[in-house]
């Protein structure tokens, strides 16, 4: 498990599971499909991205195929992150 994984998944657990532990969430499971997150918590979510991994999160990127589990937010992550590396060099 990646340092973005772990810490995604933390997360989840904290605030949208809100640590219960009798809930499994794995990889590909959907939070809006299992009622997971709202409209609040999709901006809750991004609000935590911004400033845990310091990127930015653009009109165009909410979209469920960035934000709709845990594998998706770690690509979306890993990718703006790449972009970030490869605009300041």
């Amino acid at each position: 498990m990646t340092s973005i994984e772990a810490q995604v998944r933390q997360y989840v657990t904290d605030r949208l599971l809100f640590g219960r532990s009798d809930v499994v969430v794995d990889g590909e499971t959907s939070f809006l499909e299992s009622g997971l997150i709202d409209s609040t918590g999709v901006l809750e979510l991004v609000a935590f991205l911004e400033e845990c991994f310091r990127i930015k999160v653009e009109d165009e990127d909410l979209v469920p195929a960035n934000l709709d589990s845990v594998n998706a937010l770690v690509k979306f992550i890993e990718s703006k992150s790449a972009n970030l590396i490869n605009t300041s060099s």
